[in-house]
């Protein structure tokens, strides 16, 4: 059947006003994504490189990190660096995302005040884990 009455349009983003919970949402999302994706083309690289020999491995190693003895993790080359930071970053962010919804879905949080300060919460703490985990890493202490 056809209708012939105009049917409503969906709210969009120019009839909601910005807030920190659609910027957690939009990470959440985006860095689960990010994750999964070079987190897949790491592996898929790692194992390629893992079953074409020790010079493929080599470099794949050479460009992820440089593993000078076995006690210590030193990593060497910027690219490798801003992937792993940025995994990071994701991980913590998708993790504390998570940890938001499993709160929510329990029933708790759904004050404007309180939804907004979680988000604020989990927009901001992953960031300082980061910082925290990498300056451990570089300064020796892990």
């Amino acid at each position: 059947m056809a209708q012939t009455g105009k049917r409503p349009l969906s709210p969009h983003l120019q009839v909601y006003r910005w807030g920190p919970h659609m910027l957690v949402s939009i990470l959440h999302r985006a860095m689960g994504d990010g994750m999964a994706i070079v987190g897949a083309l790491l592996f898929l690289w790692w194992l390629g490189a893992a079953a074409s020999g020790p010079e493929a491995y080599q470099s794949f190693v050479g460009i992820i990190w440089q593993a000078p003895d076995s006690a210590s993790l030193s990593v060497t080359n910027w690219i490798g660096r801003a992937v792993l930071i940025g995994l990071t970053l994701a991980f913590f962010q998708h993790a504390a995302s998570g940890i938001r919804h499993l709160l929510l879905d329990t029933g708790a949080g759904y004050e404007l005040k309180t939804n907004r300060s979680w988000s604020v919460i989990v927009a901001i703490l992953p960031a300082l884990f980061t910082a925290i985990l990498w300056i451990a890493i570089f300064w020796g202490a892990l």
